[in-house]
Formats: structure tokens, C-alpha cells, sequence
């Protein structure tokens, strides 16, 4: 019975894709891929000829039905993202819901994510955590922020290098300024960097040193006796 693959890509070392990935993307009939140029260097990297799909969040919507479909009618297709595991903050969950719906077979192969290493790395609880993933940039940002600084348990937030300044800075607002941060950047990449401190600590760091990369905020649990 054919089935759609989610196949997780490496999020910066070309060494970090597992074995099976790379025969599961020669393997199937089609790959669903965030954009076709990026999946396309690293299909030649390894020397993969499967054709390839354009699937992201603006046509996702619309192209979910046809999939499970095609894979109803025998075709396998495996799912990337850009960079690590689709459906963590990348297009891929419409097409894993529709799918699951109309009886389709999923399987998802273990692999790269961001925010496994950098919550292992920041030293942080990890026993219990709440991902986060990208804040509303606008419309429900302050409520979410509120609601994150009550949390107990690890909080993951994904960042951009835009905005790393700004959100840590909201973060001391409604957290206040010596709760614990780790903020990793550049994971698995060459230039991979963690920093550890308190927000106010951490905030001053980033306004002296130009934010580069992709950022991973792992904020303490609250203790309840912050003073916000």
C-alpha cells in the first residue's frame, strides 16, 4: 500500500540526514517539496532524481485533497521542508491531517529539528516543556507573552534574527529581567552558537552583537515569585 513519507532534512550539517532518508527520497514517485531549488541542491548532493513538487503554506490549502488522493491511487510521496522536520513550524500538517482523515498510511522518519539540541544544550529542565514555535508577530503577541511568562515548565520559542532583540526584550516586560535564558542560533551549522544568563543579561548581549541566523529561545519555567 502506498503512503506519504515525512522526511526531515538537515537544518544546516548535510551530514545530519539518516541513511533511510535518503533511500525513502530515492524511493518514492514524487517529493512534496517548501521550495524546489533548496530541495533540489540537496537531492544533488546525494545524488537523488526523484522528481520533486512545489508545496508551501500559500498553495497548501489547495493541493492537500489531490495528494491523498494520488497516494489513495497508489503513488508514494514523501514530504521535506526547507530545514528539519516538516510540520514543526513548516507546511506539512494540513497534508498529514487530510491524509490521516481519508485512511492514507503516514510515516514519519525520525530526524533533524532545531529545537531538540538547543533545549538539551541550554541546560535548562527538559523533563517537561512547551513548545512555543514562532510568536503572532502582531495580533494576540501580548496575550501570548502573558501567558508564557505563567508557564512552569521549559518554554521553546523560534525566532528570527529581526526580531531576536525585540521579543527578548518584551520577554524581561512581562518575565522580568533575571529570569533564566538559553539562546541558541545556527544549529548544527558552522557558525552554531549558545548563549546562557538572565534575560536583561542575554537582551544586553544581542543589542552589542549583531543577531546572524536562525534563533531558539528556551526560557526557565516561571516560579511564581518573579517580580514582573
Amino acid at each position: 500500500m502506498a503512503k506519504l513519507y515525512i522526511v526531515p532534512t538537515p537544518i544546516g550539517n548535510l551530514e545530519d540526514i539518516t541513511f533511510r532518508a535518503i533511500r525513502v527520497l530515492k524511493e518514492v514517485d514524487i517529493i512534496l517539496a517548501e521550495d524546489t531549488r533548496t530541495t533540489g541542491n540537496l537531492l544533488k548532493h546525494f545524488e537523488i532524481n526523484t522528481r520533486m513538487q512545489s508545496h508551501h503554506k500559500f498553495n497548501e490549502h489547495k493541493t492537500v485533497e489531490s495528494i491523498a488522493e494520488r497516494i489513495l491511487g497508489g503513488e508514494n510521496i514523501a514530504l521535506v521542508s526547507d530545514a528539519g522536520t516538516p510540520a514543526i513550524s513548516d507546511p506539512g500538517f494540513l497534508v498529514v491531517r487530510e491524509c490521516v482523515r481519508k485512511g492514507v498510511e503516514v510515516e514519519c522518519l525520525p530526524g533533524a529539528t532545531a529545537f531538540v539540541p538547543a533545549l538539551v544544550l541550554s541546560g535548562l529542565p527538559n523533563d517537561k516543556f512547551c513548545f512555543e514555535g514562532f510568536l503572532p508577530p502582531k495580533k494576540g503577541r501580548q496575550t501570548r507573552l502573558k501567558k508564557i511568562s505563567e508557564e512552569d515548565k521549559t518554554v521553546i520559542i523560534y525566532e528570527s534574527p529581526y526580531r531576536i532583540v525585540k521579543t527578548l526584550s518584551q520577554l524581561i516586560e512581562v518575565c522580568g529581567p533575571e529570569r533564566e535564558v538559553s539562546v541558541s542560533r545556527e544549529i548544527s551549522k558552522l557558525y552554531e552558537q549558545t548563549v546562557r544568563g538572565a534575560l536583561q543579561e542575554i537582551c544586553n548581549w544581542f543589542q552589542q552583537h549583531e543577531p546572524k541566523g536562525e534563533f531558539v529561545i528556551i526560557l526557565a519555567g516561571s516560579s511564581g515569585t518573579e517580580n514582573k
